[in-house]
């Protein structure tokens, strides 16, 4: 391939030098210590970092050119190609290196503040059902077939998106179900993108540290089903009794799903039953009716499942497949994840960390009629600070007992961020303890804890660390929770 070849459908903001473009093109990269020779070394500006001050050392392991939307720095000889939008233009060189995989893949895409990931897996399970090949990509992992990989970001750069596409291509896979998250969406890392189903789950109160305003928020989920550039999706599933989604208006050419409990939901449950071992209802839909058994619990995941459920439709599932795929998804890491050490009480572990999520699983645990609802949170630092009051509101209204301590404080003092939430808190007459140290907290919360009660240790979910400052160490609710469960006696034999 030559760089012209390369560059194909990119603005660029001056013409491509003619000794440049037949050049022969070996890769690209957005990371400097990855480059060989015959790479093209794509450098960003970032919040922290400035990407062209590596590309001196991009050029010296061989790079033929930097392409960047900023300017060259001062005193640079090399060649410099600007364009409009570095990260458009890496997704586009990247989709023209690779091929367009996702033109033949069939690319699943999920949108929302909450139920992503959940909704991935019971995607990616139904699809493994139906005897596909596929990867997932998203918060905790990244499936590529049986192989299992750290995920790095809920949705990768471009880049490394169109080599896991090629790599499953490779595989014989077909089908990519993907977490997009709105800042994705809103840098391009997924412009251009064919998608074949796109999902939207709901919209709360999150990531206003990056979007602002929750107006902004929302036009970054639009561009899921009105992309900036590309084709809209075949598909789309979106939430009906949610009214961020029923403001949105798919594209023409676009079938459109609408999932949900209330009126003028297309695929609807009816005669849910929830209890402690999972939930079951009725899937009605334009092509008939089905039940569906899981072993997910609450209200939450009625709604996951029946995002997912429409997914199976958009590729013509057989009913039975969509069932066994719904029955076969049980835990998800981190999402009400129950820990079990022979304790006479219901310990689970959930990435809640906005106010509307801890509400949910909050009622979630509310729905198994225990005799108290413990709840441990903590709010995240450098981040968002008008949500901290409102999970202190979430928490001491439905809890029966809440322990305020930290979640990844970052640089600020974690006393601040516990004031912040203290302020929402105390609205309530709600007892509580408030305990910085997370193990500590975590000790506080299981003690407190009697027969028949239910706590959550909300915020981390599957995470494995916690960041103070600049350090990061690890940490993990679950594992913590084991061990002192089993240090008050506690025995899962």
């Amino acid at each position: 391939m030559t760089l012209e070849q390369l560059l194909s459908g990119i603005r660029l903001l001056q013409p491509l030098p003619a000794s440049l473009t037949s050049s022969d093109i070996a890769g690209l990269d957005y990371d400097s210590r990855r480059i060989e020779p015959g790479f093209v070394f794509f450098a960003f500006p970032g919040a922290k970092v400035d990407g062209r001050r590596f590309a001196a050392a991009a050029m010296e392991r061989g790079a033929i050119a930097v392409v960047s939307e900023l300017p060259a720095p001062d005193g640079w000889a090399a060649p410099w190609i600007q364009v409009e939008h570095g990260r458009a233009a890496l997704a586009q060189a990247a989709r023209n290196f690779y091929g367009s995989p996702d033109r033949r893949l069939a690319l699943t895409g999920i949108t929302g503040t909450n139920g992503k990931t959940t909704t991935a897996f019971i995607i990616d399970e139904m699809l493994r059902s139906a005897g596909r090949t596929t990867a997932l990509v998203g918060t905790i992992e990244y499936r590529l077939g049986e192989k299992r990989l750290l995920a790095v970001n809920t949705t990768p750069e471009s880049l490394d998106l169109y080599r896991l596409f090629h790599e499953l291509e490779e595989a014989g896979g077909t089908h990519v179900t993907m977490e997009v998250s709105s800042h994705a969406l809103a840098v391009g890392r997924v412009q251009g993108m064919t998608f074949h189903t796109a999902v939207f789950s709901n919209l709360t109160r999150d990531h206003l540290d990056f979007h602002h305003t929750m107006e902004n928020y929302f036009a970054a989920k639009l561009l899921l089903f009105h992309p900036a550039s590309g084709a809209p999706p075949k598909w789309a599933a979106i939430n009906r009794d949610d009214e961020w989604g029923r403001r949105i208006e798919p594209a023409q050419e676009t079938h459109s799903l609408w999932y949900g409990l209330g009126e003028g939901a297309t695929v609807r449950a009816r005669d849910v039953k929830m209890n402690f071992e999972g939930v079951r209802f009725t899937v009605d839909s334009e092509g008939g009716s089905f039940a569906v058994r899981s072993p997910l619990v609450g209200r939450m995941n009625v709604y996951n499942i029946l995002a997912a459920v429409s997914a199976g439709i958009s590729y013509d599932l057989a009913p039975e497949v969509i069932a066994r795929g719904v029955a076969e998804c049980g835990a998800v890491p981190g999402r009400f994840e129950r820990i079990r050490e022979g304790q006479p009480f219901l310990v689970v572990v959930d990435y809640a960390h906005t106010d509307d999520a801890l509400r949910n699983v909050i009622s979630v645990a509310r729905e198994l009629a225990p005799k108290r609802v413990i709840t441990l949170f903590g709010c995240g630092g450098d981040r968002d600070r008008s949500k901290r009051p409102l999970m202190g509101m979430a928490a001491g209204e439905l809890s029966d007992f809440v322990v305020l301590t930290s979640d990844n404080p970052r640089s600020e003092d974690p006393l601040d961020i516990i004031n912040d939430a203290l302020v929402g808190l105390r609205r309530f007459d709600t007892p509580h303890a408030v305990e910085p140290d997370r193990e500590k907290a975590i000790r506080i919360a299981l003690h407190e804890a009697k027969p028949g009660d239910v706590v959550i240790l909300a915020g981390k979910g599957h995470e494995t660390y916690q960041i103070t400052g600049a350090k990061t160490v690890h940490f993990d609710d679950r594992e913590v929770a084991r061990t002192v469960l089993r240090e008050m006696g506690c025995s899962s034999n």
